[in-house]
């Protein structure tokens, strides 16, 4: 589970953003709960922009698929989709997870999502993470674009109290393409994180 705060350094606003991946079941079998929200500091409402529920399915010593539905977007505007996604660790221990997704207009479109981890020390580790969106339509709606829909960096350095436990500190930077410009209002957009990430 994931819990932060981010500065949006372009409109001084700040968020508190929730990210969680929970999972039931075994070493062969699981069924995940995967679920994105935010809001604004200055208000009082949750905003969702994602919850999935998928079954997962070892197909090797370090991969797994996934397959599910979920909704994405904001609520009465949003998309629900049906969703696979092969997540797993690939040579050189980058943790991997490449998403499809099919919404229920017929609307497909893709994640690519790569992150390292290098210790620094024991408990200091730095992690660079990169993701890629991509869509063969427009989903206004979801504010993605035709084609390649946009690019984000980002960077976060973790100090381990406990294993399950750990404070962080980092950045981000996301890069907006074709018709995505014209549906968010911007090409750039960059924050500052400040969050803890735990697992149990």
């Amino acid at each position: 589970m994931f819990l932060w705060i981010s500065w949006n350094t372009e409109k001084r606003k700040k968020n508190l953003n929730l990210e969680l991946d929970s999972f039931y079941g075994g070493d062969y079998h699981k069924l995940w709960l995967s679920l994105e929200a935010k809001k604004e500091l200055k208000r009082g409402d949750w905003e969702f922009e994602r919850a999935d529920l998928l079954f997962g399915k070892a197909i090797s010593s370090f991969f797994d698929i996934r397959v599910g539905g979920g909704y994405a977007g904001k609520k009465d505007e949003g998309r629900t989709r049906l969703a696979v996604e092969l997540v797993g660790l690939a040579p050189y221990w980058f943790e991997t997870e490449l998403s499809f997704y099919l919404t229920h207009k017929g609307e497909p479109y893709g994640k690519l999502k790569a992150e390292y981890d290098l210790l620094l020390t024991q408990r200091l580790v730095l992690q660079p993470e990169v993701e890629v969106l991509a869509s063969a339509k427009t989903i206004e709606p979801l504010e993605i674009g035709k084609g390649i829909s946009n690019v984000g960096l980002s960077i976060r350095l973790r100090y381990e109290i406990k294993r399950e436990i750990a404070p962080y500190v980092g950045f981000s930077w996301e890069r907006n393409y074709g018709k995505t410009k014209e549906l968010k209002g911007k090409v750039e957009e960059s924050t500052f994180l400040v969050g803890l990430r735990m697992w149990f």
